[in-house]
């Protein structure tokens, strides 16, 4: 017999809970190589020491062995964790819980599709801005009737709030069905969030899942819900998932969903061992489908470790709690330790200066480097993300703005691209406009010689010499374009009556352009391209030369444009297909592929599709950079730092900042079915900041700086709950 261990680590942060489990890990699969040492580092000290059952593993090998990390980036630090320690002698899947999700309903898709009577097709997972564009297809006459009485509405941020409500009832085990129920207990009435009646909400709701089910569409919230709902009870499933793992690991399961307990609660009754982490304080993605006190009930299946002592010093262990009972309930005076400073300054404005020349002093003094210090704030907008990278870049302190997904039309390239899509292709001249034909010209009129502000960050930027400057490009937009809804065309550049004045290179590379575009529109005539991607692969190899030209995050968003094309134009073509299988050969007008296309561009000029930059760890210089966060991203990626600048650190958003979906709470197995109320939320915000408080402390080694400007942007002033903290730092740092 295989011997079942269960053991539950749990510890606030730092406290080498990850540590431990890889220590657990190691010691387990060592027995199937018994004589291979652990390495020193990894070596299990008291009092935690864990001797390796020798029966707990078959000596003919190893068990299937399921890893699992919160989110992706987690998901790889963990991987090279567990490398290191075992010198790669061992294999294991590594995975997310909504990535083990999606991939167990795609292989066993056949299950699903005999159980639901699907068309057997293979399935399509849907990108969000795919998601949320066809829903609001789906639903655009219910949607009219709400915008036609409340023209405030915001149509795709009710999209939104709509499509989150199934993907928090699937992540919950709840059936869609029993949303509108939830809905009306927990909100007893309207919300002005959502104005649409509970149950036509609910209708809504199962008119897409059945209307995505009918065309072998997947979303995150279908997914989840197809897989607790009928995969994991299926017996067939079942029976698999045993064969193929027998030990578990599990790490900061606080951040896990509800359906992530009965998918560990199976395998533990079917005889897996497991080992899991958990942060009673962690709970960074509860809001967003995150359950921790229902994963929490898993510590009464196992052997409990406690972890009361960090292995490193942090600024927690001296205030901790104080620190956040003192910035909940400011009863007393406290007496904050040399450690924590504050920056105060009336305007924001001078308060995004004095913060940069404090980290720039600090640098250059020598006292840190830049790696070591981070920039938090519960909400950065791009104003201030774009002055501290400009003022700290000009000084050569480079910064990583952390997840920093900026819009693919935010890139002159990907707008000079769509541009070009409206030439080549018949009846897109209305989405293109004079000022957009100049900055094509300018982009890709100069071949290998991309422009884009935001690599031009130096104090004194300097350009290369171009064929086609932006006042000859204004100039060829004013006298050389000729709009049109169906054609649009660039004439010859003698249409100018001053042509003499655009010089001979500006000529040949516009003309260069005109070529171009005329040899494609002849081969889209013969049929001879493709599709959109195509063409687009077609100008990136021809005016970027083929991305080679280009700096990381250009290249970057050129990739993301075209998976993004690719998915698009995949899933039109399943919508395309399915539409006419489901209506059985019902007499239907087909979009023409122009629809498609202006439907493409006008996504991505709603900012819809963000660029996402890779690796996720910096190379080279720019390993050694400031980090840049909100407080939400700065807790998931798990990062420690020596010195922590809390930006607008008397902002009401550290308690009230909203980093989870609409109606979350009533998704909470622990959700009592009553109704949601104010105090309720304030009570859930305290707990939210106090775990915010906590966690920071324990991510930093040495100094807090309290960054506070009494005027917010708009000019009101600023009063949050952490206001206290700043004046008490404040007295302390000019006495």
């Amino acid at each position: 017999m295989v011997k079942q261990e269960r053991i539950w680590i749990t510890g606030a942060t730092r406290s080498g809970k990850t540590s431990h489990l890889i220590r657990q890990f190691y010691q387990w699969v060592a027995v199937a190589q018994p004589n291979a040492a652990v390495p020193a580092s990894y070596t299990l000290a008291a009092p935690h020491t864990l001797e390796p059952a020798s029966d707990l593993l078959p000596s003919t090998g190893l068990p299937g062995i399921l890893v699992f990390a919160a989110i992706g980036d987690n998901r790889i630090d963990l991987v090279d964790r567990l490398v290191a320690a075992t010198q790669s002698q061992y294999s294991f899947n590594s995975t997310t819980p909504l990535g083990f999700f999606q991939d167990e309903v795609t292989l066993f898709w056949p299950l699903l599709i005999q159980q639901l009577d699907l068309k057997a097709q293979f399935p399509l997972r849907l990108n969000p801005e795919n998601e949320q564009e066809l829903a609001a297809r789906l639903w655009q006459p219910e949607i009219d009737r709400v915008i036609g009485s409340q023209a405030a509405i915001n149509e795709a941020r009710l999209v939104r709030k709509i499509l989150d409500l199934l993907q928090l009832a699937g992540l919950a085990g709840i059936p869609v069905e029993d949303i509108p129920l939830r809905l009306q207990q927990g909100l007893a009435k309207q919300d002005g969030e959502l104005p649409i009646p509970f149950e036509t909400v609910g209708m809504m709701l199962q008119q897409w899942q059945q209307w995505c089910l009918e065309r072998g569409l997947l979303t995150y919230g279908i997914t989840a819900g197809l897989y607790w709902q009928y995969l994991l009870e299926h017996a067939t499933y079942r029976s698999h998932l045993i064969q193929r793992y027998s030990l578990i690991l599990a790490d900061d399961v606080d951040e896990y969903p509800a359906i992530a307990r009965h998918l560990f609660e199976h395998l533990l009754n079917a005889g897996a061992s497991a080992a899991f982490t958990f942060n009673p304080d962690g709970a960074v993605r509860l809001g967003l489908g995150a359950d921790p006190t229902y994963l929490a009930a898993l510590a009464n299946q196992c052997e409990i470790v406690e972890l009361s002592d960090r292995p490193t010093p942090s600024l927690s262990d001296d205030l901790g709690e104080t620190l956040v009972e003192f910035a909940i309930n400011p009863l007393r005076f406290l007496a904050l330790p040399e450690s924590i400073q504050a920056i105060q300054t009336v305007s924001r404005s001078e308060l995004l200066r004095q913060t940069a020349e404090t980290i720039i002093a600090a640098v250059q003094s020598g006292q840190v480097e830049p790696r070591n210090i981070a920039v938090i704030s519960p909400g950065l907008d791009a104003i201030a993300r774009y002055a501290l990278i400009d003022i700290l870049t000009k000084h050569q302190i480079p910064v990583e703005s952390l997840n920093d997904q900026r819009p693919l039309i935010s890139f002159a390239i990907v707008r000079a691209l769509l541009t070009l899509l409206t030439l080549v292709y018949p009846g897109l001249g209305r989405l293109v406009d004079r000022d957009a034909i100049a900055e094509m010209l300018v982009v890709l009129g100069n071949r290998g010689q991309i422009l884009d502000s935001r690599s031009a960050t130096s104090s004194n930027p300097t350009y290369p010499t171009l064929a086609i400057d932006p006042v000859r490009a204004g100039l060829l937009a004013d006298y050389c374009f000729a709009p049109h809804p169906e054609r649009p065309r660039l004439l010859p550049a003698t249409t100018f009556p001053r042509w003499d004045r655009l010089g001979y290179q500006t000529s040949e590379a516009y003309q260069a352009v005109i070529q171009w575009i005329e040899t494609q529109q002849s081969q889209l005539e013969q049929r001879l391209i493709p599709n959109v991607v195509s063409l687009l692969d077609r100008a990136i190899q021809h005016f970027l030369l083929g991305g080679s030209s280009l700096a990381f995050d250009q290249l970057s968003a050129l990739r993301q444009l075209i998976e993004t094309a690719q998915h698009y134009w995949e899933v039109a073509d399943r919508v395309r297909r399915s539409n006419a299988a489901v209506d059985q050969g019902a007499t239907r007008q087909t979009a023409p592929p122009t629809v498609t296309i202006s439907q493409f561009i006008q996504l991505l000029r709603n900012s819809t599709v963000t660029a996402n930059p890779y690796p996720v760890r910096p190379i080279g210089a720019a390993s050694n950079a400031v980090t840049l966060a909100t407080v939400f991203q700065y807790r998931s990626s798990r990062r420690v730092h020596r010195w922590q600048f809390w930006f607008d650190a008397a902002s009401p958003r550290w308690l009230s900042g909203v980093d989870a979906l609409f109606a979350s709470p009533l998704f909470l197995q622990n959700w009592s079915g009553g109704l949601w109320t104010a105090a309720h939320a304030m009570d859930a915000n305290e707990q939210r900041l106090r775990r915010i408080l906590l966690d920071l402390q324990s991510r930093t080694e040495e100094r807090i700086y309290l960054c506070h400007s009494d005027l917010a942007t708009s000019g009101q002033e600023q009063t949050g709950v952490l206001l206290t903290l700043v004046n008490a730092a404040t007295l302390f740092t000019t006495l």
